[in-house]
């Protein structure tokens, strides 16, 4: 049975009208919830040709266009207008750093000046996500990840990425979907009713609104050619798509642990690829010169604009450490057992483990202060056994604890209040596994309150661009590495080092610390 079949068995858990519970952090349902997993990617098509118009300095104008008055009549930015809000509520808002903001603009200025259509203007977000992803809505509705920043090695590779999805834009593909928008929009309404959290809501629609963002393969295609033309005249490196290409699907493999993972946010979502297409980028390139010989790979200032850009887990969301999870804002901290993975999604933070262990961890508002074992048998699980329902409490905190059976799985139900809050943790094993009770007493033994100075010393971690210094070498600088026990294959990753490359004194690598 795969982990989505898993999921899909375990018990309901329903959720109060956003009216009464506020702070609805969860999925209603935990079967819509995204199986555990690191995100996975596939490719897309981008390729460059190479003239010698690019100007280096180009880079966003003190005076520039403003995107709602140029398109304020423009249908087609109405459609993006009306999704902008769903999809940036999906992606954890928008990432806010003027430096990073500068860079991007840069390089989208640079392709804007050699548009097709010199009318159109963009609105580039830069979303707080890890995810990979970048993708275009109708209207010049732009979205890039700064999960794909910190991967990308110049910027150049980002330029591949933007000037693919400004393909999309140019060539009105977002208009040839219109019919479909009316699907989705009926889609739409049924999943605002079904879902009662808010958090959940958005990211059903949202998810509903980015199948608008994938094209189909001819689409795909004439994107690639309209894209080829844009990073060539703009006199980037055309070999930065085949080069990014292929760190994504370095990438893939390094974080694919569960192939049955939701991918519905990752750019496997909106951009199908096959290897012919990546081999057509080379194909491109190959055409307008010898790769290292021709183009612009902006590398410095690229990598002076990603210095400092969080990495990882935001601030809002907690922070995964190893086998822990620590959540400054909420103030409490939990462990899992030795050779779990954590997953910290935005509707919950979920672990699993050998032997088909399944955890799940959310918070709701705690508006009524109600006895726990009255909360605990309020109808929110499915499946429930009323006998096992007890009284505890877990490091000074008030809880109660509950099993519960759906189908062939087995479950124990934790909640325990802290201030105004009550966190729930739902564990799943196969029937009968002993694991149920071992993995459950973990969490529970785990969870407590983060002292003041633990609160204080917890910090995010960010790509950090350094200098190599003589003496050092891969292995040495991937030992700085933070936030993995892959230090030495993540460092490899985000610097694009094949294997058996070396580093030289005076090159500068990011390495990933707070």
């Amino acid at each position: 049975m795969t982990w989505r079949d898993r999921l899909d068995s375990m018990p309901t858990w329903k959720f109060p009208a956003p009216s009464s519970d506020v702070l609805s952090s969860a999925c209603r349902l935990v079967r819509r919830a995204s199986v555990v997993c690191a995100t996975s990617m596939a490719l897309y098509g981008c390729q460059s040709i190479l003239e010698q118009s690019y100007q280096p300095s180009v880079a966003p104008s003190s005076n520039p266009q403003i995107v709602d008055e140029v398109q304020k009549n423009d249908p087609r930015a109405a459609m993006g207008a009306r999704e902008h809000p769903r999809i940036v509520a999906s992606y954890g808002g928008e990432y806010k750093d003027a430096k990073t903001e500068r860079l991007v603009a840069r390089i989208a200025g640079a392709l804007t000046a050699v548009s097709e259509n010199p009318s159109q203007s963009y609105r580039i977000t830069i979303l707080n996500s890890p995810a990979i992803n970048a993708f275009a809505l109708p209207g010049g509705y732009l979205y890039v990840t700064r999960g794909l920043l910190a991967l990308a090695k110049d910027a150049s590779e980002v330029a591949a990425v933007l000037s693919h999805e400004m393909g999309h834009v140019t060539a009105n593909h977002g208009i040839e979907r219109q019919k479909r928008e009316e699907a989705e929009v009926i889609a739409s309404r049924v999943v605002a009713e079904v879902l009662s959290s808010d958090i959940a809501g958005k990211q059903a629609l949202a998810r509903g609104k980015l199948r608008l963002a994938a094209f189909s393969r001819q689409q795909e295609l004439q994107a690639d050619v309209i894209g080829v033309r844009m990073l060539g005249e703009a006199g980037y490196d055309p070999y930065a798509a085949a080069r990014f290409l292929d760190s994504m699907a370095a990438y893939s493999r390094f974080m694919s642990v569960d192939p049955e993972a939701d991918q519905s946010l990752d750019f496997l979502s909106s951009h199908p690829n096959s290897a012919q297409r990546i081999e057509l980028a080379r194909d491109h390139a190959r055409a307008f010169g010898q790769e290292g010989k021709v183009g612009d790979t902006g590398r410095d200032y690229y990598l002076n604009g990603i210095d400092g850009l969080l990495y990882g887990d935001s601030p809002e969301e907690g922070y995964v450490r190893g086998q822990t999870f620590l959540h400054g804002g909420l103030g409490i901290r939990f462990d899992v057992p030795p050779d779990f993975k954590i997953d910290n999604k935005v509707e919950a933070v979920m672990a699993t483990g050998p032997g088909d262990v399944a955890i799940r961890f959310d918070g709701v508002a705690d508006n009524q202060n109600q006895s726990l074992t009255n909360y605990i048998s309020s109808g929110w699980v499915t499946g429930l056994d009323p006998s096992t329902i007890q009284q505890t409490t877990i490091n000074g905190m008030e809880a109660a604890t509950a099993r519960a059976s759906a189908d062939r799985w087995d479950f124990d139900v934790t909640v325990i209040r802290n201030n105004a809050q009550i966190f729930r943790f739902l564990t799943a094993v196969p029937k009968g596994s002993a694991a149920l009770q071992q993995t459950a007493d973990v969490l529970r033994a785990s969870f407590r309150r983060m002292t003041p100075e633990e609160t204080a010393s917890l910090k995010p971690l960010r790509v950090r661009v350094v200098k190599v210094r003589p003496g050092e070498n891969i292995t040495t600088l991937a030992a700085r590495m933070m936030g993995t026990d892959r230090k030495l294959d993540l460092f490899k990753l985000i610097n694009a080092l094949p294997t058996g490359a070396s580093v030289s004194p005076g090159d500068r690598v990011k390495i990933i610390a707070e």
